[in-house]
């Protein structure tokens, strides 16, 4: 398959397109897209790279309410779809999403009203956005250095700058360092521990981040998330 910035264009929502076109021609992002036709001939790349830039195609920029931040996608073969935290729907639910589940169940008292592919919350505005948006199979972690993070980065600083009332999950001490790139002044930033089982306990179980954000919406005239 031919990962090129014609191919990209195609997967990404049409109100994302500026700040793509500011960042595909720089040598960083070149770089980017080398690596994953490489692991696209090799048969290795998670997600498939149709997915790679789902969270874009799936949640409009004029739509856009919540920003979950994940650091990148699981890397196991099938797995992954191009949404944080999320995986396809014939994949087994892995324990962090299994968490967050849990907690929106605590949270609002009800069962959960999306897939595992977490699509319907995309389709509502929650940008489900890795800050690495690409990873070897069976190999966690190994695109961090790719470059991904100027390129998530510069989405998040342009979602602060020219968005109102964003509310911004940041779960785990990574999202957590993103903060610094979010005008604290015109959005809502929640933190917690990350959802996996190893932190959860700490401060994502009970953090009822979930009809807080949706308090915060509702407070700003938005729609709710059903979430």
């Amino acid at each position: 398959m031919i990962v090129n910035n014609e191919f990209l264009f195609n997967q990404v929502n049409n109100e994302w397109l500026s700040i793509f076109k500011s960042e595909i021609n720089k040598k960083y992002f070149k770089f980017i897209i080398e690596e994953l036709e490489s692991c696209a001939e090799e048969n290795i790349l998670c997600p498939s790279p149709k997915n790679i830039f789902k969270a874009f195609k799936k949640t409009s920029f004029s739509n856009l309410k919540v920003v979950i931040v994940g650091q990148d996608p699981y890397h196991g073969r099938g797995q992954a779809n191009g949404l944080s935290f999320a995986v396809n729907n014939d994949q087994i639910t892995p324990p962090s999403l299994k968490n967050i589940f849990n907690e929106v169940e605590n949270d609002l008292k009800k069962r959960p009203n999306t897939k595992k592919n977490l699509e319907s919350w995309a389709d509502q505005g929650v940008l489900m956005l890795n800050s690495s948006l690409s990873v070897k199979s069976g190999k966690p972690n190994s695109h961090q250095n790719l470059g991904w993070n100027k390129f998530t980065d510069k989405i998040l600083k342009h979602i602060s700058g020219n968005k109102n009332n964003v509310v911004f999950f940041l779960w785990g001490n990574f999202a957590k360092q993103k903060q610094e790139l979010i005008d604290k002044n015109k959005h809502l930033i929640l933190s917690s521990s990350h959802p996996s089982p190893l932190s959860s306990y700490i401060s994502f179980n009970g953090c009822k981040h979930f009809s807080k954000s949706n308090k915060y919406l509702k407070q700003n005239n938005l729609n709710e998330i059903n979430w």
